[in-house]
């Protein structure tokens, strides 16, 4: 929302007295922290009750147990770990639990934009005055979010799935303040005041940390895409072994589909250098591939022979820093400089940046999937850490470097050889 953007007079006092933009602050964002959650688990349940349907049309259970399930999925996104015939898995579909955090931030934009009339103006925040308007909404926000997962979390549980409260209640905090709170600022327009009092060289950086994470993520997916794909008989024949009809094999798609972005950090993982454990004595690394027995699921296709590794796979280890270099380069493309200083800034601060948040996300990555040994399956985030600020921050300084060298260097040809010695 725009109506806390400095501008004509008696058009932003009209903006702000506007009754869609003040509307009751809590009871919004109560509502839309309830229609968030709500929004992905009634999209859950629905799939639980065609997947119930679809594995034996209906002979076995009630459309409860389809219920049940779909809210346990739900949940699963949430962190909350269950227990599968006494074995726990605690892994989380990401690519469920990033449609929650997609709902999440439509909501939380839409309750932003309708309170976004609370609280002080532009020039007021400008001022140094305390605006509680986005935490209050987002903490409100909250309390509707958490409400809908305590009530499924106490309908759907049982002592033989047994799902962690905690584990719920932190992930609900966690999608919340992340994807809830930003929204909610981006939509009362506090988050564009927020970043006109940043100093350029913070806002730069932040662009480049989200370009070089975001290219290096879409390079990860395109190698475990040209894995799976280079290796595809495998996983149908996985799939022929499981003797599975067509309504099974819908539903084992769609939750092997709910898993593909955890196969996508597990391979960015892989590019880094560190690799990722599939079990307990394992590593698939570019190094080295040590496997033991795999579980039939089709993404294990993706995985390299074990032993010996091509020697070409070794320089995958160039794609880290080569990519972060492209993407500090095309970033400042966008937004110039001139200045030595403020081009290696930029580059590097933002591919540090990139190198932390990629650690965080391998993090919720990886967990147990069953028992014994495949209590540990995923990367190691440290491991993980160190590498991507390295790759990254290398990346990051070169390419901010070179374009520095580039704009400067059509500058001097557009304005003059000695035009920019003031600045060297």
């Amino acid at each position: 929302m725009t109506s806390l953007l400095p501008g004509p007079g008696p058009t932003s006092v009209g903006e702000r007295l506007d009754p869609r933009h003040r509307r009751p602050l809590v009871l919004v964002a109560v509502l839309g922290g309830a229609a968030a959650a709500l929004s992905t688990l009634l999209v859950c349940l629905a799939a639980g009750v065609v997947g119930w349907f679809l594995a034996d049309a209906g002979a076995h259970g009630t459309p409860r147990d389809g219920l049940r399930v779909g809210a346990l999925g739900w949940l699963l996104a949430h962190g909350s770990g269950i227990h599968v015939s006494g074995v726990t898995v605690t892994v989380v579909p990401l690519g469920l639990t990033a449609l929650a955090a997609w709902a999440v931030w439509r909501v939380g934009h839409r309750v932003g934009d309708s309170v976004s009339g609370h609280g002080p103006d532009a020039d007021r925040i400008a001022d140094g005055e305390r605006d509680w308007t986005v935490a209050s909404a987002t903490a409100a926000f909250a309390g509707g979010y958490v409400a809908v997962a305590m009530i499924t979390l106490r309908l759907a549980e049982t002592p033989q799935t047994a799902p962690s409260v905690a584990r719920v209640l932190a992930w609900c905090l966690l999608l919340c303040l992340t994807s809830g709170l930003v929204s909610i600022a981006v939509g009362s327009g506090r988050a564009a005041i927020w970043a006109a009092m940043l100093p350029p060289s913070a806002r730069a950086a932040g662009a480049t940390c989200l370009r070089v994470l975001g290219a290096y993520l879409a390079v990860a997916a395109v190698a475990f895409l040209v894995a799976l794909v280079t290796d595809f008989g495998t996983a149908v024949n996985v799939m022929s072994r499981l003797h599975t009809d067509a309504g099974d094999t819908t539903v084992y798609t769609a939750l092997t589909a709910s898993v593909t972005p955890n196969a996508v950090l597990f391979s960015a993982s892989y590019l880094l250098g560190p690799g990722f454990t599939v079990g307990a004595g394992t590593l698939v690394s570019p190094t080295l591939v040590q496997l033991g027995p795999l579980p039939m699921f089709p993404l294990l296709a993706a995985l390299p022979d074990s032993g010996p590794t091509p020697v070409w796979t070794v320089y995958l280890l160039a794609l880290a820093p080569l990519v972060a270099a492209v993407a500090a380069a095309r970033s400042q493309h966008r937004n110039p400089t001139l200045r030595w200083e403020e081009g290696l800034l930029r580059g590097c601060a933002g591919g540090v940046a990139a190198g932390v948040l990629l650690a965080l996300l391998t993090t919720v990555a990886g967990g147990a999937v069953g028992p014994g040994r495949l209590r540990a399956v995923g990367p190691d985030s440290f491991d993980v850490l160190v590498h991507a600020v390295t790759a990254f921050g290398i990346g990051g300084l070169v390419g901010g470097l070179v374009m520095t060298w580039w704009q400067r260097r059509t500058a001097r040809r557009a304005t003059g050889d000695g035009a920019l010695d003031s600045d060297a």
